[in-house]
């Protein structure tokens, strides 16, 4: 499985043992069981089944029988028989097995308590109707103010208004002797759409992932909303902070949704029930509830005819918006899109742009790192620009794109328009 998916389930906010059972286990099945299957065969040659019958002794007996009675045939076949048909029920146990977790085919994987009930799948045509169990209300052309109800009463509004929504203090990251960030200040407001724009290896990914917590901090704080995401403050310690045990119930209750660069769909799960587990496994929401706020968040980025498609059958642009309706289900204060269109043909990237000015357009905090110059005009309230690890340039589009005074942020954007 790819590692990816593990991180994806992280910003969710499930925890690594709810992952291994939900997300890791079912698609680790169909490699693993060949490997069952053979060692169970060779225990089958040295073990005894049912404490009675062993292979080895079934071999024996049947030499001593023919030393009575001269029937080679008729024994050795019959002991052949029975080993034939012990090994036999394996194999055809395995290909069964094989083929109900097989994430390619058009079949899911129904998961119980313990991640491993299989059942099969049945994919409606494109033109089937739709059946919700609660009727979603069709939004209108570029409106997106349904977007805001997704917020609980409590979060549409920030917690403390003379606060930055997002602020980050003098954050300092490395991975061994590379320094990634280097002092970062950088603050956000409530309803902001931030765009950071900078060359590869400026640290503009690792900054969103340190403001959800998927990478731990070095130095420096991070507060979204004026909570720490998986920190608290150490009384007295004139700000310094500790990681908290539970993690992942931090990372829920900051509900901070991600899309990622790759997309990071859970394979084995069709696009509605990506967009329902972590809903269901992480907040509890009834599976009625679930599924028919699933099928509105579809609806709405127009896929809503690929509910029970498999991620490998949707287009790189329709599994973009999968992830961004995954990401809206846990009703986020925040948006962080890890250059959501870098992966996608350059036709596809039309559509995965179109439910972000949406976004944007209703309000939603917003930080994204992308290379769409074009969309960072137009959406963007305030562009930052990174490069070496340091915020090197910020202000409104006009001023950081149409004006750069930096020099090195001339000859990025001179680069990336050409």
């Amino acid at each position: 499985m790819n590692r990816s998916q593990s991180t994806a389930a992280a910003a969710l906010g499930m925890g690594p043992l709810l992952t291994l059972r939900r997300i890791i286990l079912p698609q680790s099945m169909r490699a693993v069981i060949p490997g069952l299957a053979n060692d169970t065969i060779g225990m089958l040659k040295l073990t005894s089944i049912a404490s009675v019958i062993f292979v080895n002794e079934l071999t024996f007996r049947s030499q001593q029988v023919v030393g009575q009675n001269f029937k080679f045939f008729t024994v050795f076949g019959a002991a052949a028989v029975i080993y034939l048909v012990l090994t036999s029920g394996i194999s055809l146990l395995q290909v069964w097995l094989e083929s109900i977790f097989d994430h390619e085919r058009d079949r899911k994987v129904t998961l119980s308590w313990f991640g491993l009930r299989p059942s099969t799948r049945n994919v409606k045509p494109l033109d089937a109707p739709i059946d919700s169990p609660v009727a979603a209300k069709e939004p209108e052309a570029n409106d997106h103010a349904w977007i805001g109800t997704l917020l609980p009463a409590e979060s549409r509004t920030p917690r403390h208004r003379d606060e930055p929504f997002v602020a980050c203090r003098n954050v300092w990251k490395s991975y061994g002797k590379r320094e990634i960030l280097r002092g970062v200040d950088l603050s956000i407001g409530h309803g902001e759409v931030v765009v950071i724009l900078g060359p590869s290896g400026s640290g503009k990914s690792t900054l969103l992932k340190l403001i959800n917590h998927l990478e731990p901090l070095d130095w420096g704080t991070i507060k979204v909303d004026s909570q720490y995401v998986g920190y608290r403050e150490v009384p007295g310690g004139g700000g310094t902070v500790r990681p908290l045990h539970n993690l992942a119930r931090a990372r829920a209750e900051a509900r901070v949704g991600m899309v990622f660069q790759h997309f990071n769909l859970f394979s084995h799960l069709s696009a509605l029930d990506n967009i329902v587990e972590a809903q269901r496994q992480v907040y509890d929401v009834p599976r009625a509830e679930a599924q028919a706020l699933g099928r509105e968040l579809l609806k709405s980025v127009g896929l809503a005819a690929h509910a029970d498609f498999l991620p490998h059958r949707l287009s790189g642009g329709q599994q973009q918006r999968v992830a961004i309706a995954r990401a809206l289900a846990i009703k986020p204060k925040l948006m962080l899109f890890d250059e959501p269109t870098s992966a996608l043909d350059p036709e596809l990237v039309g559509e995965v742009l179109g439910v972000m000015r949406g976004l944007a357009d209703a309000g939603m905090t917003m930080v994204v790192v992308t290379h769409e110059v074009r969309f960072a005009r137009d959406v963007a309230d305030r562009v930052v620009f990174m490069d070496g690890g340091e915020v090197i340039e910020q202000g409104t589009p006009q001023q950081v794109i149409d004006n750069p005074t930096h020099e090195r942020t001339q000859k990025f954007l001179n680069v990336v328009a050409n």
